[in-house]
C-alpha cells in the first residue's frame, strides 16, 4: 500500500487576526488535507475537508481532564462538565438546546478521560452555521443556577454507584490509587468516591473551574467532512472571535519515581473471574520519542494476538479469557498495562509467572525484524482502514490532538514507528519493564 503523509508547511498566510497553514497529503501516513489557524485569542480550528457528502463531524476538544483536577477534595469536575455543558446558556437553556439538536437531527454527545474532555456531534452540512452558533454560545456563556447544579452532582454519584457494578471499574479505581502516590493519575477519571459525595456543595469552586480552563487558548475546534474551509473559518472567526482568553494552567505535581513493586488485592461485590493486572510506569506521550514508539510496539509484541503467550494460554491451553497489552499514552508519565482474565483463581500465580518470563525472554532476545515490520505495516493499514467516515477520522484524530496540541503529531508518531529497530524493542523492554516499577493488582469476585 502506499503511504500517504501530511507533508511539511506548505504555505503561511497572514491575516489581521489569525495565523493560517495549509498542508498538502504527499508521502506518509495522513491521507487528507488540512487546514487549520489560530485566532488572536488563541483558540485554533483545524479544518479536514473530505469525500463526505453532505455530513459533517464536528469536535470541541477541550485539553482538561482529570488529569487537571490538581487540588485536593476537587476531583471529578472534568467529568462533571461533561454533563454540565448541556445545561445550556441564557440564550439557548438546555431544553431548547436538545430541541434544535433534534430538529436539525444532529447527534451531540461527550466523553472525558485522564487528558481530554471532547464534546462531539454529527450533522447535515447545510446547518454548520447553526451548530457553530449552538457551541460557541455554550462554551462561552455556560448559565446554571446552584439547584441545577446540585441536581447534576447527585447524577454524577449515581453513574459512579453504577459503574461499580463493573469489575474493571473496581480494578482500575484501585490500580490507580495504588500506582500513584501524588500525581492526579492517582484518581480515575470521574474522581475519588469522597469527593463525588461532596460535590454539591461546591457550586462556586465549579464555576471556577470552569473560567479557568474552558478559554480559547485550551480549546481546539476539529471539523471533518463536507465543509468549504474559507467560509468554516469565517463562521468560526464570527462565533469565537471575541471569546475572551484566560487560560489558567493547572499545577500538577510531578510523581516520584517508583522505586519498588507495588502490590493489592481488590474484592468486587459480584459474580467474576479473577483478573490480573501488571502495569509498568511508562513516559510522556511524545510522537517524536523514539522509545516510546518502542514501547508501544512492545506490547504487541509479547502480547498481542501473534504472540507465543496468546497461543499458549489463550488457543492452546485455555487457562485465560484474553491477555493484552496497553500503552497508556497520555500527556505525564502514565502506565504500561498487561491485562488478562484467569479461568481459575488457583492459577493466578501460574500465569502471573508466564508474564513474568514471556518479558525476560524480549528483555535477552532480538524480536524477529520480519514480525516487527509486519507489525509496523499492520498499524498503518488498520489507522488507514479506520479513515472512511467524517466521524472516525474526527474520532482517531482527537486524543492525539489533545495530547500534543496539533494535528503533525500523527505523522509524527508513524514515523517513529517506522524507525523503531529491534535493538530499540530490547532497550525498551529492559528499561521499563522492570520490578521496581510494577504495579500487580488482583481482583477476585465474591461469588
Amino acid at each position: 500500500m502506499k503511504n500517504y503523509c501530511l507533508s511539511v508547511l506548505v504555505s503561511l498566510l497572514f491575516s489581521g487576526c489569525f495565523l493560517c497553514q495549509v498542508n498538502q497529503a504527499a508521502a506518509g501516513i495522513f491521507p487528507y488535507e488540512f487546514q487549520q489557524k489560530v485566532f488572536d485569542n488563541g483558540f485554533k480550528v483545524i479544518l479536514i475537508p473530505m469525500d463526505s457528502p453532505g455530513i459533517v463531524a464536528y469536535y470541541s476538544i477541550v485539553r482538561t481532564g482529570s488529569r487537571d483536577e490538581y487540588e485536593p477534595g476537587h476531583s471529578g469536575f472534568a467529568h462533571f462538565f461533561e454533563h454540565m455543558m448541556f445545561r445550556g446558556t441564557k440564550n439557548y437553556p438546555g431544553h431548547v438546546y436538545d430541541r434544535l439538536i433534534t430538529e436539525i437531527g444532529a447527534n451531540a454527545n461527550a466523553y472525558t478521560s485522564n487528558d481530554i474532555t471532547c464534546y462531539h456531534l454529527k450533522f447535515a452540512s447545510e446547518d454548520l452555521e447553526k451548530v457553530m452558533e449552538l457551541e460557541s454560545d455554550r462554551f462561552q456563556n455556560l448559565f446554571y443556577s446552584e439547584q441545577a447544579f446540585k441536581t447534576e452532582a447527585g447524577a454524577v454519584h449515581g453513574e459512579y454507584l453504577k459503574s461499580l457494578s463493573s469489575p474493571w471499574m473496581v480494578l482500575n479505581e484501585k490500580l490507580y490509587d495504588t500506582a500513584f502516590d501524588v500525581h492526579t493519575y492517582k484518581h480515575t477519571t470521574i474522581g475519588f468516591r469522597e469527593d463525588i459525595e461532596a460535590m454539591p456543595t461546591m457550586y462556586e469552586y465549579s464555576k471556577s473551574f470552569f473560567n479557568r480552563y474552558y478559554r480559547p487558548e485550551n480549546v481546539i475546534l476539529l471539523i471533518v467532512g463536507d465543509i468549504n474551509p474559507a467560509a468554516s473559518f469565517e463562521l468560526a472567526q464570527k462565533y469565537y472571535g471575541d471569546w475572551q482568553p484566560g487560560y489558567v494552567p493547572p499545577k500538577i505535581p510531578a510523581e516520584p519515581e517508583q522505586k519498588r513493586e507495588r502490590k493489592a488485592e481488590v474484592t468486587f461485590s459480584g459474580k467474576t473471574l479473577p483478573i490480573l493486572s501488571i502495569n509498568y510506569k511508562a513516559m510522556v506521550f511524545d510522537p517524536t520519542d523514539i522509545e516510546m514508539a518502542a514501547c508501544y510496539l512492545l506490547g504487541d509484541i509479547v502480547f498481542g494476538e501473534t504472540s507465543e503467550i496468546y497461543k499458549k494460554l489463550v488457543i492452546d491451553e485455555q487457562r485465560v479469557r484474553f491477555i493484552g497489552a496497553n500503552f497508556s499514552a497520555s500527556r505525564d508519565p502514565g502506565l504500561f498495562s498487561i491485562y488478562t482474565m484467569v479461568n481459575t483463581e488457583d492459577d493466578i500465580e501460574n500465569i502471573k509467572n508466564e508474564i513474568y518470563r514471556a518479558i525476560e525472554f524480549y528483555q535477552d532476545n532480538l524480536v524477529d525484524e520480519k514480525r516487527l515490520n509486519d507489525l509496523k505495516s499492520n498499524l498503518k493499514y488498520s489507522f488507514l482502514m479506520r479513515l472512511n467516515t467524517a466521524e472516525a477520522v474526527a474520532g482517531r484524530l482527537a486524543r492525539l490532538i489533545a495530547m500534543t496540541g496539533n494535528i503533525e503529531s500523527v505523522d509524527q508518531l508513524y514515523q517513529s514507528y517506522d524507525k523503531v529497530t529491534t535493538e530499540d524493542i530490547i532497550t525498551a523492554a529492559n528499561k521499563y519493564l522492570v520490578k521496581q516499577k510494577r504495579t500487580v493488582i488482583v481482583l477476585k469476585g465474591e461469588i
